[in-house]
């Protein structure tokens, strides 16, 4: 009923669209956002370097504004885009970590909502998991291309994806509206851990490849301002490219970032540039934030900022000595380490740990002599200075175990430190375990499980505390294979962390991958009313691999009713009721992911649709799939199942041939072909693939059935008995009670 409906809905819309007083335009510029993750400021020729080649970013800034000291105010991807998006600093949106947090645009209206109520059209495209739209940072856009989640254990390439793409994704969106107001928000991940830039990058920047993949950017960059050219919107658009935060690279013993708050890790690249380029080439000195990007983008569409922005427009005068706030708490969420916080306030930068720090910008870039001791006055007006804006961050909330995985590919923690009490140790007084930690992440996402599991061994044994540690190692041992010692290390990290769900999952996915089933149970229980979600899709598994079917049915419905069902979950259980004939509570269960465009949950409505004697809307449906992703073999094949079923056999039979070609372990697809062929009249195929169907799966009942149905009828009696039999032994006798009686009776009839 609801797959009907879309395109009426869409019509309507439009209708209702066109039906309004349009008010008179006023000629707003396009406007154009681009993030590159992870850039490092004094690694690009703009601001000095000479090691790396940027002819696109060299070019813009000819018609650009370039702000000599951007910072950052935290080093993490979500917390400081939601600072870029909606001017709030991290303590007032209230997102203070990359996991466990979400942006709340009802409560703080970012940019895109503003824009979008102004009259914009507003699209985005992210190139990492870290954005994906669950986050709350797409609020207010349009579009929000972040096609990066899947289900399994995560490969680097399902978390982020290459530029380019990401790019071309939002080129479309752009491009018939590019003679009208938009906002486009481009997201790049190339300078981000790992660095392995294409060739020819790959080559010329062996030595550094973290360069390499600053000129992978670059030409991506490139080629996206070449398509602005091309539909007649560069000139006319005012474009901000700026960079979230920087990359350590060792020079204070981090290698990444979020740890620490030193000048590598804050000081971004920030370029902007004007509608026909105007102040094109000027250089602006004085200090500036990234909280200052929402309301300078609102000023150039004439849109009024919201009071509660605490960031300033970029194209005023500005404060010469203005105090700009920087924070992480990732080392205390994570690690058991202390946070930090920051503040520069003209050519002093103040960071506040266990062991403050003091440092003259100016005359000491790299930021080497503390001088805490000797400009004690300096110090007072710093605390005083901080104390406006340090607030305590809320607890994190749950994250699911494969939020978990894919952060941790990117080289993220997204466990939780146990609380210790007493005072937390200054992170840059762990530089050995600093150095093992990142060591271990690097490892992991490379899919090095057995060199992590060396590192976090002794990185454990050293740190027994590290609930994240305990976490990860018993990630990596499983990989491998080694189970029980998975048991004890995950354990171990759910005793940490004093019963988080995240752990509490984890231990309960190790416990049922040795067939601890009760042990299983009770770690997965405690996750009930935390992460209700996570809780019940493994306890259905649990009930699953025990056998017990009807618990995992109860369970199911239980997660149904209290809406703690995820998608998967959803679909799982409508398919069980679809199976026993109950097709409209089927869809009702189905109701609330209508509109999604997740291809598992449109084939599982398509299936259930179909079951359910509407085969035309299931039809629709499925070939708007394809038309979306026309290598979708599940959908071949349930199109085939439809076809099938409104007697077009031959058209069937090419659909099924797509949807075994695609993907040749599909045994239902082999079953349903086997029809298909069968009712074309080529019995000799049609045994063929359901032979086929039952070798890949002995549990394709029908295959069986329908072999035995047609070697008796040729003849074959003793290839018939042979299907029969095992059709009787195996099949569920509660959903084919009539193919069993029916087989029964062709056994006599055969005299086997």
């Amino acid at each position: 009923m609801i797959l009907r409906l879309w395109p009426l809905v869409t019509f309507v819309a439009l209708l209702s669209s066109a039906c309004q007083p349009q008010p008179a335009r006023e000629e707003r510029p396009p406007l154009v956002l681009i993030s590159i993750d992870t850039l490092r400021s004094d690694h690009l020729p703009a601001y000095g370097y000479d090691r790396v080649a940027t002819p696109a970013i060299d070019a813009l800034r000819r018609d650009a504004i370039l702000y000599e000291r951007a910072y950052s105010h935290t080093p993490l991807t979500l917390p400081s885009h939601s600072s870029i998006l909606s001017g709030l600093l991290p303590t007032e949106h209230g997102v203070r970590d990359n996991v466990g947090y979400v942006f709340d645009g009802a409560s703080h209206p970012p940019l895109a909502a503003l824009l979008k109520q102004a009259g914009y059209e507003t699209g985005a495209a992210v190139s990492t998991y870290v954005l994906r739209r669950a986050t709350g940072i797409a609020s207010g856009f349009d579009f929000y291309e972040d096609s990066l989640e899947f289900a399994g254990n995560p490969s680097l390439g399902e978390i982020q994806r290459p530029g380019g793409e990401t790019a071309a994704a939002l080129i479309e969106w752009i491009k018939p509206r590019a003679a009208r107001p938009f906002f486009a928000f481009l997201h790049l991940y190339e300078p981000h851990m790992p660095y392995t830039p294409p060739e020819p990058y790959k080559t010329r920047y062996a030595g550094i490849p973290y360069d390499g993949e600053i000129a992978t950017s670059d030409a991506i960059v490139g080629r996206f301002l070449d398509e602005l050219k091309r539909l007649g919107a560069y000139d006319r658009a005012a474009i901000v490219v700026l960079s979230d935060h920087g990359e350590g690279l060792g020079d204070h013993g981090e290698q990444q970032h979020g740890i620490f708050l030193y000048r590598e890790t804050l000081q971004v690249p920030l370029l902007v540039k004007l509608p026909s380029g105007r102040r094109g080439g000027e250089s602006v000195a004085r200090p500036v934030g990234l909280i200052d990007i929402a309301p300078t983008v609102l000023e150039l569409a004439k849109v009024a900022a919201p009071p509660a922005m605490s960031g300033q427009s970029l194209l005023g005068s500005g404060d010469e000595r203005r105090t700009l706030y920087s924070e992480t708490e990732y080392p205390r969420l994570h690690l058991g380490w202390s946070d930090l916080s920051s503040v520069i306030d003209g050519e002093f930068h103040f960071i506040l740990g266990p062991d403050p720090e003091l440092y003259a910008l100016g005359p000491d870039r790299a930021e080497r002599r503390n001088l805490v001791a000797v400009e004690r006055r300096v110090v007072g007006g710093m605390l005083k200075a901080l104390d406006r804006y340090t607030r305590a961050p809320a607890p994190p909330n749950a994250e699911d175990a494969e939020a978990v995985r894919k952060l941790a590919a990117l080289g993220y923690l997204a466990g939780a430190a146990a609380a210790r009490p007493g005072a937390l140790p200054d992170p840059k007084s762990q530089s050995a375990a600093l150095a093992d930690v990142e060591s271990a992440m690097q490892d992991l996402g490379a899919n090095r499980a057995d060199a992590a599991v060396v590192t976090l061994r002794r990185l454990v044994t050293a740190n027994p505390n590290m609930a994240d540690m305990w976490g990860y190692l018993g990630g990596a041992l499983r990989s491998l294979g080694r189970g029980a010692e998975a048991v004890d290390a995950l354990d171990r990290a759910l005793e940490l962390s004093g019963g988080l769900p995240s752990p509490a999952l984890a231990a309960a996915e190790a416990h049922l991958a040795v067939r601890q089933f009760a042990e299983a149970r009770r770690r997965a229980e405690l996750a009930l009313g935390k992460n209700s979600k996570g809780a019940y899709e493994l306890l259905v598994r649990i009930a699953v691999a025990r056998g017990d079917s009807t618990e995992a049915l109860v369970l199911m419905r239980r997660a149904t009713e209290e809406d703690a069902a995820t998608p998967a979950l959803r679909r799982q259980f409508a398919a069980r009721l679809a199976e026993q004939g109950e097709v409209a509570a089927a869809l009702d269960v189905l109701r609330p992911l209508a509109g999604t465009s997740d291809p598992a949950v449109i084939c599982t409505t398509a299936s259930v649709l179909s079951d359910a004697g509407r085969n035309s809307e299931a039809e629709i449906a499925l070939r708007a799939l394809l038309a979306r992703d026309g290598g979708n073999a599940r959908a071949h094949e349930l199109l085939g199942t439809v076809m099938l079923r409104t007697g077009r056999a031959e058209l069937a039979r090419g659909e099924l041939r797509q949807a075994v070609a695609r993907q040749g372990g599909a045994a239902s697809a082999w079953n349903t072909l086997g029809v298909a062929l069968f009712q074309l009249g080529d019995a000799a195929g049609a045994v063929e693939a359901w032979e086929r169907s039952v070798g890949l799966d002995g549990r394709q009942f029908e295959a069986l059935f329908n072999l035995g149905l047609v070697e008796g009828g040729a003849g074959r009696s003793v290839e018939a008995a042979v299907a029969l039999r095992r059709f009787i032994a195996t099949a569920p006798p509660g959903r084919f009670a009539d193919d069993i009686r029916k087989a029964r009776e062709i056994l006599r009839a055969l005299g086997t």
